[in-house]
């Protein structure tokens, strides 16, 4: 069963028939859409009352991605729940007695799974986008404008490396109660505190959810959100390293340590 078809049939068969890992997807997506687009309604309506920096900055896709602050947490949860309920199960002996090359079992599930956050998250990215837009009204724009369509596959794309960057960090900690800790305030306080904080707002813009999110963007400084020394696609490789890092450091800790 060491075989990498074998592996990844295996794996995919764990995240199908777990109900936590599925509904951590539904949430994912359910939550930024319907966040997503309460906050487009609420923008269209209020769009007169904008300060002046933010309507020189007004960025309409952006907005349609709006929810993605609560749903990347889901997305979270899903990339721990992955690796960390083998650990806290036990059936990680199990599976290395399957698949005895390490790497070949971390990496087949990471492929099945980021595959999957992946195609939540474009599948994620284009919903909220044409809802966002149908609410923004006057406001809107169209996928064919410039820069658009990549921002809507850029929010796809940013969805599912946070899921995946969760696994690399959660194989580390073999915890997914550590992980979780670690990782939920990181991305809902950390982040979003330091990001505003003078001293700190220079170093916070290379976080990962921070750097990723200017993919997003079509507009630069997007909702008077400030100026950073990269770009859209920039900002899109530094999350890339910080992803290759922590699957890096999770293969590491899983080739050195016992089961």
């Amino acid at each position: 069963m060491s075989s990498v078809p074998a592996a990844l049939t295996s794996e995919w068969t764990k995240i199908r028939t777990v109900s936590s890992t599925v509904w951590t997807l539904i949430c994912a997506f359910g939550v930024t859409v319907l966040m997503s687009a309460a906050l487009c309604a609420l923008m269209n309506a209020q769009f007169d009352d904008l300060p002046p920096m933010e309507h020189a900055t007004f960025d309409p896709t952006f907005v349609s991605f709006s929810g993605m602050v609560l749903g990347q947490l889901a997305m979270v949860v899903f990339g721990v729940l992955v690796v960390g309920t083998e650990y806290s199960s036990g059936m990680i002996r199990t599976s290395l007695a399957a698949v005895p090359r390490r790497g070949t079992f971390l990496f087949s599930k990471i492929a099945v799974a980021g595959a999957l956050a992946l195609a939540v998250g474009l599948v994620t990215g284009f919903v909220s986008f044409f809802l966002g837009q149908a609410l923004l009204g006057a406001h809107r724009t169209d996928i064919g404008a410039p820069h658009v369509l990549r921002a809507v596959v850029g929010a796809g794309l940013y969805m599912g490396l946070i899921g995946i960057f969760s696994m690399g960090v959660a194989t580390m900690l073999r915890s997914s109660m550590l992980s979780l800790g670690i990782l939920m305030p990181f991305f809902f306080l950390v982040s979003q505190i330091l990001s505003v904080v003078p001293g700190a707002k220079k170093v916070a813009q290379y976080f990962p959810d921070r750097a990723g999110s200017k993919i997003m963007q079509v507009v630069p400084d997007a909702m008077n959100s400030g100026q950073s020394p990269y770009g859209p696609w920039g900002g899109l490789g530094i999350l890339v390293a910080w992803v290759v890092a922590a699957l890096l450091g999770g293969y590491l800790v899983l080739k050195k340590r016992d089961a």
